[in-house]
C-alpha cells in the first residue's frame, strides 16, 4: 500500500492510502474503525491493517480523485527524526569538497544525528532559503518509519519494526554548515529548517520486491562493519533540479542498511516508538556538494527540485 496523508475538498486533514488516480480516505471506508491521522494508524497499525484486510478495504472506490486533493507530508508529525550517512560514496565526496578525511570510526557503525522533527515539509510544500544563505543544497534519501516500539533491537530482527518508506529531502544550508562543522559537535543550523519527507509512505510488504543481496564491489575501502550484512533495496534514485538531472544512483550501495541502522539508534536500553523516522544518509552525488556545486550552482528562490525513488514516487518541492 502507499499510504498518505491529504487536505480534501473542505480543507480537513485525513489519512488514507492512493488507489489508482484516486485517494481513499480510510476513516470513510470504514465507517470509522480506522482513524483519520497517520501516526494513530502506525501506532496499531497490526490491528488496522487485519480491519482493512477482513473488511477487503483495498477493493474499495476511491473517495476522491488524485487532482481534488492536496497531498501533504504522509506522517506530518513524527516522534523524532535520526538521519544517518549511510553511503560511502557521499562520504568520500563531501569529505574531499570540506577539506577532510573520512574518520576511521565511521566504518566501524551507523553514525546518526538528531534532526528538526518539527520542520517537516510535504510534496509540492515551498522551502524558505535561511536568511544570509548562500549555498542552499539537497540530500537525496530514503526514509524508514518505525511501525512497534522496541528497544535493544538486533539488525536480524529489525524487519519486523519497520512500517514503511519514503523519500527524505534532506534540505542543508551548506555555509552555514561549514561555519558549524569547525565545533565537533556534529549539525545543527545547517540542517534545521527544513525536512521534506513524502509523497507517501510505502509499507514494507511492498519494498520487498526490491530486495537484494548485500555486494562488496559497490564500496572502496575493505568491509568493516561489525553486525549482519543484510540485504539491500536494487532502487534507483534520481535528483532533479528544474528539469535537469542531477544525480542518479541506487540504493543498494548503501554500506549500512536500515537494519543495521535501527540496531545502533536502539542499542543501550533506547526504545524506538512508532512514528520515529530515520534517514539513510544521501546516495553517492546525490548533493550539490560532492561536485562543489559545480554541476549546479546553489539552489536559488524559484528552483523546482524532484527527488524520484523507484517504487516510491516523487517528492517535488519548490525554494522561495
Amino acid at each position: 500500500m502507499k499510504l498518505v496523508t491529504f487536505k480534501n475538498r473542505t480543507g480537513e486533514i485525513r489519512a488514507g492510502w492512493l488507489k489508482g488516480d484516486g485517494v481513499i480516505d480510510m476513516q470513510v471506508v470504514s465507517n470509522s474503525a480506522l482513524p483519520d491521522n497517520m501516526l494513530a494508524f502506525i501506532d496499531d497499525n497490526e490491528k488496522y491493517f487485519s480491519i482493512i484486510k477482513n473488511q477487503q478495504l483495498e477493493d474499495a472506490s476511491p473517495t476522491y480523485l488524485l487532482s481534488d486533493v492536496q497531498l501533504l507530508a504522509p506522517l506530518p508529525n513524527p516522534r523524532s527524526f535520526r538521519d544517518y550517512i549511510g553511503f560511502e560514496m557521499h562520504m568520500l565526496n563531501a569529505s574531499k569538497s570540506f577539506g577532510h578525511t573520512i574518520g576511521a570510526a565511521w566504518y566501524d557503525m551507523p553514525i546518526f544525528y538528531f534532526t528538526n522533527h518539527q520542520a517537516i515539509y510535504g510534496p509540492g510544500d515551498e522551502i524558505t532559503t535561511p536568511a544570509k544563505e548562500t549555498k542552499l543544497d539537497i540530500e537525496l534519501e530514503m526514509a524508514v518509519i518505525i511501525g512497534k516500539k522496541g528497544k535493544d533491537i538486533k539488525a536480524g530482527e529489525a524487519g519486523h519494526y519497520i512500517f514503511g518508506y519514503t523519500i527524505f529531502n534532506d534540505w542543508t544550508a551548506r555555509a552555514i554548515q561549514k561555519k558549524e562543522m569547525e565545533i565537533p559537535l556534529g549539525p545543527h543550523k545547517g540542517k534545521d529548517f527544513a525536512n521534506a519527507i513524502g509523497p507517501c509512505i510505502v509499507t514494507a510488504d511492498e519494498m520487498e520486491q526490491y530486495r537484494v543481496p548485500f555486494s562488496e564491489s559497490y564500496f572502496e575501502a575493505p568491509l568493516k562493519v561489525p553486525i549482519v550484512k543484510g540485504d539491500r533495496f536494487n532502487v534507483k534514485m534520481t535528483s532533479r533540479i528544474n528539469g535537469q538531472t542531477i544525480c542518479e544512483g541506487n540504493y543498494k550501495t548503501s554500506y549500512f542498511n536500515f537494519d543495521q541502522m535501527i540496531e545502533r539508534a536502539s542499542e543501550n536500553n533506547v526504545t524506538l516508538m512508532p512514528g520515529d523516522i530515520l534517514g539513510s544518509g544521501t546516495v553517492g552525488w546525490g548533493s550539490l556538494i560532492e561536485n562543489n556545486f559545480t554541476v549546479h550552482r546553489p539552489l536559488e528562490p524559484g528552483d523546482v527540485v524532484e527527488l524520484e525513488i523507484e517504487g516510491i514516487g516523487i517528492l517535488k518541492n519548490k525554494v522561495v
